[in-house]
């Protein structure tokens, strides 16, 4: 007979089943709020349950004793911020929402979270938009400085052509009759060379 088999093995060692709600446990504190299969937070609740009783009267006994379940960063927010918010609830200061089955294996999933849990929703879009409307005022200036820079570079560029195209006219010039004397030279001699094989070959 089952007498005396209240909890669920889950299918694990005890110390496996430890380990696994040590790590909900803590999870569950620093967030408030996660999310598993409905067995195993229907076995987390009592474990949480009892460690914010715990947290309601802060004492060095009370903190040792959630310590040997709860890690060093979850148990300084469990009796600083978490149990304090239930001072005056005598109990029950967790919930469970049902998700239904999981894709795949079919196992029944389930929320777990504190009853003054609120989600965050209207604060993240409050930044965005003030980053769209500070995105809105620093485009004039960004236009403003890019209309400047390019008469400054049309400037510099006016200011540098004509010192440049003289120096080039210049240049220019001397080199083109004397290009056109070597060009004449090379004509003169080829023709000379021609003849010479054509009498060799004739003889």
């Amino acid at each position: 007979m089952r007498h005396g088999m209240a909890n669920r093995k889950l299918g694990r060692t005890s110390g496996h089943r430890a380990a696994l709600f040590r790590n909900q446990l803590a999870s569950l504190i620093t967030r408030e709020r996660i999310v598993t299969t409905l067995v195993k937070a229907k076995e987390l609740r009592p474990l949480v349950e009892k460690l914010v009783t715990l947290g309601r009267d802060d004492s060095v006994h009370n903190r040792r004793q959630a310590a040997r379940v709860v890690e060093p960063e979850a148990l300084s927010k469990l009796f600083d911020t978490v149990a304090p918010r239930f001072a005056d609830r005598p109990g029950g200061y967790t919930r469970i929402v049902k998700l239904g089955p999981r894709r795949g294996d079919g196992a029944e999933m389930a929320i777990i979270e504190f009853v003054d849990f609120k989600l965050e929703t209207e604060k993240p879009a409050a930044p965005a938009k003030e980053a769209k409307g500070g995105k809105s005022e620093s485009k004039p200036a960004t236009k403003a400085e890019r209309a400047a820079e390019p008469d400054e570079a049309e400037e510099e560029t006016k200011e540098a052509a004509p010192s440049k195209k003289p120096a080039k006219k210049k240049a220019k010039p001397p080199a083109k009759p004397a290009a056109k004397a070597k060009a004449g030279a090379k004509k003169e001699e080829k023709p000379k060379k021609k003849t010479g094989t054509k009498k060799k070959s004739g003889k």
